[in-house]
C-alpha cells in the first residue's frame, strides 16, 4: 500500500487571481495555510493582478465579503478559546481576523490621510510590545482591566468627534443628525464611559492602589438608581436636541456612575467584574460601529459583548450567585465577614515542613493540586510542575483541580500552569474532578481558600454559603500551603485549616515547592 504524499504548494501554484478559490484550494490541502492563502492572494489581486485596485478596494460587495469572512474568524476564535488545547489555534483564527478587518478599514474610501493612523500603530504598536515583554503573567488581571478602559474610552473619543463632524461619518449634518444617529451615540458614550471609569477602579483594586473592600457609604444604591434614571433621561433628551452641552453632561454622569458601580465590588468578585467589564468594551465597541456605520465593527463588539455577558453569567453560576447581588451587594472584601471581625478564638491546627509533605506525597497513589491566587502572587507555577514531574516519575498520579473563579479573573490559574507547560489533559475543572476528591490521597492545596472553604456547604450565616467548592476536604490528607492563617478574599475564616486530616505549611508558596522538591530528591 502507497504511503499518501502531500501534495507541494510548488507543484500546485496558489490560484492568486481568486482569492476565495485561494482559500478553498489551500483548506483542502493545507488548513494551515488557508486563511494565509485567502489574505497573501487577496492582497496580490488587489495591487498587482488590477488596473485599478483602488476600485476593487472600494468595492463595497468585496469588503462586505471580506468583513463576512473576518467575523467568522473572530468566531472560530471564540470557540478555539474555549478549550486549552485549541487556544493557539483560536488566537491564530482572531490575528487572522483582526489583519484582514485592519487591511480593508485601511482602504476604505472614507480614509484619506494616514499621517494620524501611521502615528497611532507606531505609538501603539510601541507601547503594546514594551507592556507585553514587562508584565508578568500575575498581573493579566489588571492589564484586562487596563485594555477594557481604553476601549471605553475610544467609543467616547468617537463618539464625540462624530457630534463634532457628523458630516465625516456620514449621519448628515450638525444640527440635523439623524435621531437613531443620536440615540447610537448616546449609548456608546454611555457605554464606553461606564467602562471607561469602572475599568480604572477595577485595575487600582487589582493592583493593590486602593483596597480590595467594598467602598460603600449610606445611601449609595439609592444614588446609583437615581444617577441611572437620570442617565436615560439625558439620552432621551439628547436623541430629541442634538444638545451639545446634553451630550457632556450624558458623558460626565456617566464616567461618576462608572466609578460608583463597581466602588463597592470587593476584591473576591473581580473575576466576575472583570468579565462584566468586558461584555461592557464589547457592547462600547458595537456603538462605535453604529457610528461609523462599520459592520465588521457591529459583529465584533456584539461577539464580544454576549460572549462576555455569558462568561458573567457563567461566573455567577460557579459562585452561587446572581449578577445583581454582586453589582448591588457589598461581599468581597478583603477582611468582611464575621470570622474576620475583632479578636476570634484559637484554634488548634497542625503545622508541618516541606519534608514532611514530600514524604507523604511521595507515598501516595494520587494527588491533587489546588492553585489558587497565592500561587500565582508567588509566581510558583513553574516550581510547582517542577514538583509535579518527580512525583510522576515515581509513580504519583498527579492532576489539577481550577475552580472556576480562582485568581483574580476567569481562567487565571489556566493561564498560569499552561505557561508553565502542565499538559492540558491534567487541568481539570471543578465538575470533572470534585467526585474523585474521595479517593485521592493528598490533595496539594497552593494558594487557593475561599474556594474550599467548607463554611460554602454547612454555614448558613457564612457570606460564601451556597458558592460550589472543591471538596478537598475530603482527601485523606490535605496539604495546604498558606503565608498565615488569614482568611481569604472574602474574609472567612476556613475550617478546613483545623481539620484533622489537614497539615499547614507556612510560607511563600514559591519556596515551599523548592523545598518540596528537595526533600523528593533526597
Amino acid at each position: 500500500m502507497q504511503d499518501k504524499k502531500e501534495p507541494k504548494l510548488d507543484q500546485h501554484p496558489l490560484p492568486v487571481g481568486n482569492p476565495m478559490m485561494a482559500f478553498i484550494y489551500t483548506y483542502l490541502y493545507d488548513k494551515k495555510f488557508a486563511f494565509g492563502g485567502l489574505f497573501l492572494a487577496t492582497c496580490i489581486w488587489f495591487f498587482f493582478l488590477t488596473d485599478t485596485p483602488q476600485s476593487v478596494v472600494h468595492d463595497p460587495n468585496l469588503t462586505a465579503l471580506l468583513y463576512l469572512g473576518a467575523g467568522t474568524l473572530f468566531i472560530l476564535a471564540l470557540q478555539g478559546l474555549s478549550s486549552a488545547k485549541t487556544s493557539m489555534q483560536g488566537l491564530k483564527y482572531g490575528m487572522w481576523g483582526m489583519g484582514i478587518a485592519v487591511v480593508m478599514t485601511l482602504f476604505s474610501p472614507v480614509v484619506t490621510s494616514y499621517g494620524w493612523i501611521l502615528a497611532g500603530i507606531i505609538g501603539g504598536g510601541f507601547v503594546g510590545t514594551v507592556i507585553a515583554k514587562k508584565i508578568q503573567m500575575t498581573a493579566l488581571p489588571q492589564l484586562v482591566a487596563g485594555f477594557h478602559s481604553l476601549v471605553g474610552l475610544a467609543a467616547v473619543f468617537v463618539a464625540a468627534a462624530a457630534l463634532r463632524e457628523p458630516a465625516a461619518f456620514g449621519i448628515g449634518q450638525v444640527g440635523s443628525i439623524a435621531m437613531g444617529s443620536l440615540v447610537e451615540m448616546g449609548l456608546g458614550v454611555a457605554i464606553g464611559a461606564i467602562t471607561f471609569t469602572g475599568s480604572l477602579v477595577a485595575f487600582a483594586k487589582l493592583q493593590g492602589l486602593v483596597s480590595g473592600n467594598p467602598l460603600t457609604f449610606p445611601g449609595q444604591h439609592l444614588l446609583n438608581a437615581l444617577l441611572g434614571v437620570t442617565l436615560v433621561g439625558l439620552l432621551i433628551l439628547f436623541a430629541g436636541s442634538e444638545s451639545h452641552t446634553l451630550f457632556w453632561a450624558l458623558t460626565a454622569l456617566s464616567f461618576l456612575l462608572g466609578f460608583l458601580l463597581i466602588l463597592p465590588i470587593g476584591g473576591a468578585d473581580m473575576p466576575v467584574v472583570i468579565s462584566m467589564l468586558n461584555s461592557y468594551s464589547g457592547w462600547a465597541a458595537a456603538g462605535i460601529g453604529f457610528t461609523l456605520g462599520n459592520s465588521l465593527l457591529i459583529i465584533t463588539g456584539a461577539l464580544v459583548g454576549a460572549s462576555g455577558a455569558i462568561l458573567s453569567y457563567i461566573m455567577c453560576k460557579g459562585m452561587n450567585r446572581s449578577i445583581f447581588n454582586i453589582i448591588l451587594g457589598g461581599f468581597g472584601g478583603d477582611v468582611a465577614g464575621p470570622a474576620a471581625a475583632g479578636a476570634k478564638e484559637q484554634r488548634p491546627f497542625k503545622a508541618g515542613s516541606a519534608e514532611d509533605a514530600g514524604f507523604i506525597m511521595k507515598n501516595a497513589q494520587s494527588v491533587i493540586i489546588v492553585p489558587g491566587y497565592g500561587m500565582a502572587v508567588a509566581q510558583a507555577q513553574h516550581a510547582l510542575r517542577e514538583m509535579a514531574d518527580i512525583l510522576k516519575k515515581e509513580g504519583v498520579n498527579v492532576r489539577y483541580a481550577i475552580h472556576p473563579v480562582a485568581g483574580r479573573m476567569p481562567g487565571h490559574m489556566n493561564v498560569l500552569l499552561a505557561e508553565a507547560n502542565v499538559p492540558y489533559d491534567d487541568v481539570l475543572e471543578l465538575e470533572d474532578i470534585n467526585r474523585d476528591f474521595g479517593v485521592t490521597d493528598v490533595a496539594f492545596v497552593i494558594g487557593a481558600n475561599d474556594v474550599t472553604n467548607p463554611a460554602a456547604k454547612t454555614d448558613t450565616t457564612s457570606p460564601i454559603y451556597g458558592m460550589p467548592i472543591l471538596d478537598v476536604d475530603k482527601a485523606k490528607t490535605v496539604i495546604f500551603v498558606k503565608r498565615s492563617m488569614s482568611p481569604g478574599y472574602a474574609g472567612v475564616d476556613n475550617e478546613l485549616f483545623y481539620r484533622d486530616n489537614t497539615l499547614m505549611l507556612f510560607g511563600d508558596a514559591k519556596k515551599v515547592c523548592e523545598e518540596v522538591i528537595k526533600a523528593l530528591e533526597e
